[in-house]
């Protein structure tokens, strides 16, 4: 019996395989993947990848280290932690700080004269994942 597990992954039980993509049958180099969390959220990465995550307390061009790893993914090995992987670390580089679009938040209550009008606009930090060690 075959469970799907994601995007043309399938689970091997009872000692059926399912046919893997071309593309993934073809693969030179394997990639290193970590799970990370910072700023309550979790993220997927690999070396040289950018995102964007909650604000940090950093500068651009400083060196940030992520020490919640949650997961190290190496091609046909996966360490998950309980909750956390001991030792493991991810490094990053701020690339810069800013702010998202404006959000606009709009209150009202009909036939109660009651609006109100607000903006927002999220803080955010740019990284960019040098390194993953584990």
């Amino acid at each position: 019996m075959l469970y799907y597990q994601g995007r043309f992954e399938w689970a091997m039980v009872s000692g059926v395989h399912a046919p893997a993509l071309e593309s993934e049958t073809n693969k030179v180099g394997v990639v290193m993947h970590a799970v990370i969390e910072t700023g309550g959220k979790q993220y997927r990465v690999s070396a040289g990848d950018t995102l964007y995550i909650e604000k940090l307390p950093s500068e651009a061009g400083d060196e940030v280290t992520f020490d919640r790893v949650l997961a190290i993914i190496d091609g046909e090995t996966t360490n998950f932690g309980a909750p956390l992987i001991k030792g493991a670390t991810v490094t990053a580089e701020v690339v810069k700080n800013g702010k998202q679009k404006k959000v606009i938040v709009y209150k009202m209550k009909p036939k109660k004269n009651y609006r109100r009008k607000q903006g927002h606009r999220q803080p955010y930090t740019q990284v960019k994942i040098n390194q993953i060690t584990v």
